[in-house]
C-alpha cells in the first residue's frame, strides 16, 4: 500500500511504525473472511481492510478524528484473527492501537461515552473497587431496563453472586510438591481475582503438584489490557510499569523461570510489554525481559508433562479457543491435547475461529454487536452437546456463560487440575 506521509510525521516514532504497516498491506481482503463484524454487517468498513484505510487516511491527513472513522474503529474487536489470516504478515493489532490512541487523544466522544470509559479504566483494574461495584449493581438490576443501554447491559452481564476470594493467592508462597523444577510467578489480576479465582486456585495446586514453586508478587495487579484497548496508553503504562518493577526485583532477588498469566487476554498484552516500552529509555529492556517469561499456563503444562490422570470420569468438553490465546498468543493445540491427556472427550466448536463477543470492554461498548456474537457462539456450542465449555480467558467464559442455555463453563486450568487430584469445579457438581 502506498503512503503519504510528511517526514515530519515519520519523525514520530508510533507514525513510523504504522507506516511501515501499511506499507506491508496489499490489499488482498483475505481477512475479511474471517472479521466477525464484517460477517455480521457486510460493510467493507467494517473489516479489517476497511478500517486500515480509514486509519491511513486519518494518519496521513494529521487531522483530528472524526465520528466516521470513530464509529467503525471502535467496531474492531482487537481480536486479531485478521492476522492469523493475513499471508502479508500486516501487524494490524498495533495499528489499530495506535489509531485508538491517536482517537483518544484527538476526538471528543459524547459526554456520557467519556463518562462510561472512564468508569470502566477506573474500576476494573481495582479489585476491591470492581468487588463493590458488582454488589451495588447486583441491587440495581431490578431496575435495569429504565437505565440508559450502557448500564443496563453491565448489569445484565453481572454473574447472579460474587465467587468467594480467592483461598491461595493471600499466601505469597506456595513451595513445589518434591523436587524443584521450576520457580514462577502468578499474576492474579484484577477482573480474573474477583470473577475467576478458582482458576488462579487450580493454576496453584495443578502447578505446585508438578514441581512448581509458585510466587504471587506483592505490587502487582493490572496488567493495562483494559485502559490499552481503549487508547488510554499512559494509564496502561502506569499500569504495565508496577508489573514490571515488582517482578525485575524478584528476578534479581532469586530468579524467575516464567510468569504465568491465567486470563489469555491478559497474558496477549504482557507478551507485547517489549513493544510497549520499546522507545522508553528505562524501561525497554527490563519490559522486554518480564514479556519473554510470560507464559499461558498451558504452555508450562506442555513443557512440565502431565500426571496421569487421577479422575476416571469421562466428561464431554468443547473446548473454546480464546482469540487472545488462538490469534494472540498462536496457542492453538496445546489446551485440546492436555485435556485429551487428562481423559476427557474433547470436541472443537464450529466457527472455532469467531469471537464470542466479550473482548475485554467490548461487551459493554458495543452491546449489540457483542450479543449477536455471543448468540452465534452459544448456537454452535449447544450443537456439540457438550458436559462443560473449557475456556482460558475470563471475559470468553462470563460471556458464553451468560444468557439463556445454561452453558457449564470453567477455565481449562480447572479441568486438568481436577483430573489430577484437584477438587471438581463447583460448576460440575451435578456430573457424576
Amino acid at each position: 500500500m502506498q503512503t503519504h506521509f510528511t517526514p515530519d510525521q515519520l519523525a514520530t516514532p508510533a507514525m513510523r511504525e504504522s507506516e511501515q504497516i501499511l506499507r506491508t498491506c496489499v490489499h488482498c481482503g483475505l481477512c475479511s473472511a474471517t472479521c466477525p463484524t464484517y460477517a455480521l454487517l457486510g460493510d467493507e468498513l467494517d473489516s479489517p481492510r476497511g478500517r486500515i484505510y480509514l486509519i491511513k487516511n486519518m494518519l496521513e491527513a494529521g487531522r483530528a478524528a472524526g465520528e466516521h472513522e470513530v464509529r467503525h474503529i471502535d467496531r474492531c474487536l482487537s481480536c486479531q484473527g485478521c492476522m492469523t489470516a493475513c499471508p502479508s504478515g500486516v501487524h494490524y493489532a498495533h495499528l489499530v492501537d495506535h489509531a485508538r490512541e491517536w482517537i483518544e487523544e484527538t476526538y471528543k466522544r459524547p459526554w456520557r461515552e467519556r463518562l462510561l470509559r472512564a468508569t470502566l479504566a477506573f474500576i476494573l483494574p481495582r479489585p476491591g473497587l470492581f468487588r463493590t461495584a458488582l454488589t451495588l449493581g447486583r441491587l440495581a438490576h431490578p431496575f435495569a431496563q429504565w437505565l440508559p443501554k450502557p448500564l443496563a447491559t453491565m448489569l445484565r452481564l453481572l454473574p447472579e453472586r460474587t465467587p468467594p476470594s480467592s483461598t491461595l493467592t493471600t499466601s505469597a508462597h506456595h513451595a513445589a510438591h518434591g523436587v524443584t523444577r521450576m520457580r514462577v510467578a502468578l499474576l492474579t489480576g484484577c477482573v480474573q481475582s474477583v470473577l475467576g479465582p478458582r482458576a488462579n486456585d487450580a493454576t496453584i495446586r495443578l502447578l505446585t503438584r508438578h514441581g512448581c514453586e509458585v510466587i504471587i508478587t506483592g505490587g502487582t495487579g493490572c496488567c493495562g489490557a483494559l485502559p490499552h484497548h481503549m487508547g488510554k496508553t499512559a494509564e496502561a503504562k502506569a499500569w504495565a510499569r508496577r508489573n514490571i518493577d515488582a517482578w525485575a526485583k524478584e528476578i534479581e532477588r532469586r530468579g524467575l523461570d516464567a510468569i504465568i498469566v491465567t486470563a489469555s487476554g491478559c497474558g496477549t498484552v504482557m507478551k507485547d510489554y517489549g513493544h510497549m516500552f520499546r522507545d522508553d529509555p528505562v524501561y525497554a529492556e527490563k519490559a522486554a525481559q518480564i514479556a519473554a517469561l510470560v507464559r499461558d499456563p498451558v504452555e508450562v503444562m506442555a513443557e512440565l508433562g502431565l500426571q496421569p490422570p487421577v479422575v476416571r470420569r469421562n466428561p464431554k468438553v468443547a473446548y473454546h479457543a480464546a482469540c487472545s490465546l488462538q490469534h494472540g498468543q498462536k496457542i492453538t493445540t496445546l489446551p485440546k491435547e492436555l485435556l485429551a491427556q487428562a481423559g476427557f472427550t474433547v470436541s472443537d466448536i464450529p466457527e472455532g475461529h469467531m469471537c464470542c463477543g466479550s473482548a475485554g470492554t467490548y461487551n459493554i461498548l458495543q452491546p449489540e454487536i457483542a450479543r449477536q456474537l455471543q448468540a452465534r457462539k452459544r448456537a454452535n456450542i449447544v450443537g456439540v452437546a457438550p458436559d462443560v465449555v473449557a475456556a482460558g480467558n475470563i471475559g470468553c467464559a462470563m460471556q458464553i456463560a451468560g444468557g439463556d442455555t445454561n452453558l457449564t463453563v470453567v477455565h481449562t486450568i480447572e479441568l486438568l487440575d481436577w483430573a489430577t487430584g484437584g477438587p471438581k469445579p463447583p460448576a460440575l457438581t451435578g456430573f457424576d
